[in-house]
């Protein structure tokens, strides 16, 4: 992509609305536009950031075995009526009516669509476990909604939910997606705290949220030191394993740690006072286990291996992407800007050309940028006539992680400089093994 030729509506001065970094830095990088109160626009930038989130999100809960579909944003309040939900969720729903003047709302959650979806085709236990998701905006009418698509009205979510047959079928697919959250916040270059939380207007009998520390989190939350240090579950886990996957939960659970809602000031002094984590935490994702909340009103049963019908136990299973993207921005930054985790940047690489209408700079940046994009690198290729400084603050800006540099003397030379933006590390080589380091 030709910077040139791109839009990225890179602003200057720091965003008087923006209360904290990851707002402030999205406006100013061009990744969001705001429409109205809490509702947004993803720009290219911020677009290619989040199609990458989403990308690491899918795998995963591929990996995990859940099967994606896509429901829509509006749905029938006869639905919501059914579960008893419709009243009793407060004004965060958006409550509308059609042209017949039927009740419908703008979907906060989808637990009943998705009910209704399985109760209309599977009868048998024999087609359970089921896992269905989907990755959609969601409409919440927040009393307050503040620092940017940190917590917005207008917000994707990926939502997945669980149908077994029994309570402890129902807590193994608990445990998948306990694991695959685990997993997922890690290639996204985060550390998220399983804790226990409160099940809020979902509902529900077990709960927890992944929670990142942050200094400009929503809550406080509080934890044992030690799950700063955890392993992760590698690639190699058996989602099928139950033993397996109860180890994962039993080890990541084995230590204190709550949101506030659910915090015990008692089992947390029994920690050792060298062990307390006390901190301010972002939530990034939530799973429930709810048994047969919604399966019993709105009768969603199969034939068990007896013969005869049982209702359903399901769970649901939430991560906010565009939650996430500021999240990663909080945990990942300096004074010039974003740092990107190599996963999600939107370029893997962005080469600077110090003098545009030079013809050496010029056939330099055009071969290394050919070959980089014929690999299959994201390249994003600066041939602006821009300052030099001006290009270098763009490029640390928006967190890149590596800047290819050339400039006419490094260029007479047969060289360019490379630059990691993580460590500010600067390396001169020839063109081809920058080249060849990129390509390999």
């Amino acid at each position: 992509m030709r910077l040139s030729r791109y839009f990225m509506p890179i602003l200057k001065e720091n965003p008087k609305e923006a209360e904290i970094v990851s707002h402030r830095l999205m406006l100013r990088a061009g990744m969001i536009r705001q429409q109205s109160q809490g509702i947004y626009s993803w720009l290219p930038l911020g677009k290619r950031v989040l199609d990458k989130v989403n990308a690491i999100i899918r795998d995963e809960q591929n990996r995990a075995g859940a099967i994606e579909l896509s429901m829509p944003t509006l749905q029938s309040a006869e639905l919501w009526q059914e579960s008893g939900r419709y009243d009793a969720y407060g004004k965060e729903m958006l409550r509308i009516k059609d042209r017949q003047d039927r009740p419908m709302l703008y979907g906060p959650t989808n637990e009943e669509m998705v009910t209704d979806i399985f109760r209309s085709s599977v009868k048998s236990y024999k087609d359970l476990p089921l896992n269905l998701y989907h990755i959609q905006l969601k409409f919440r009418d927040e009393i307050r909604p503040r620092f940017g698509t940190m917590r917005s009205r207008e917000f994707m979510m990926k939502d997945a939910y669980s149908f077994d047959l029994t309570r402890e079928a129902a807590e193994h697919s608990y445990n998948k997606m306990f694991a695959a959250y685990l997993r997922t916040f890690d290639r996204l270059g985060l550390r998220a705290i399983p804790m226990r939380a409160d099940t809020g207007p979902i509902g529900g009998k077990l709960s927890h949220e992944f929670i990142i520390l942050a200094d400009t989190g929503e809550s406080e939350v509080f934890c044992h030191k030690d799950f700063v240090g955890f392993d992760t579950p590698d690639e190699r886990t058996d989602f099928d394993s139950v033993e397996g996957l109860q180890a994962i939960f039993d080890k990541w659970t084995s230590l204190y740690a709550a949101t506030s809602e659910m915090h015990d000031e008692a089992a947390f002094n029994a920690v050792p006072e060298g062990d307390r984590l006390s901190a301010r935490g972002i939530e990034v994702g939530h799973i429930f286990y709810f048994g047969t909340k919604y399966s019993e009103p709105m009768g969603a049963k199969v034939q068990g291996p007896d013969g005869k019908e049982h209702f359903v136990h399901m769970g649901s299973y939430g991560i906010g992407p565009t939650r996430l993207v500021p999240a990663i921005i909080e945990a990942s930054h300096d004074d010039n800007g974003i740092i990107w985790p190599a996963l999600v940047a939107p370029f893997d690489v962005v080469v600077i050309n110090m003098k545009a209408g030079d013809q050496a700079c010029d056939d330099t940046c055009e071969l290394i940028y050919a070959a980089l994009t014929k690999a299959g690198k994201d390249v994003l290729y600066d041939d602006t006539d821009d300052r030099a400084g001006t290009k270098f603050a763009t490029a640390d800006l928006i967190g890149v992680p590596v800047q290819i540099i050339a400039g006419p003397r490094a260029v007479a030379n047969g060289e360019v400089e490379v630059k990691d933006r993580k460590t500010g590390a600067r390396e001169t080589m020839t063109i081809e093994a920058a080249i060849n380091r990129f390509v390999a």
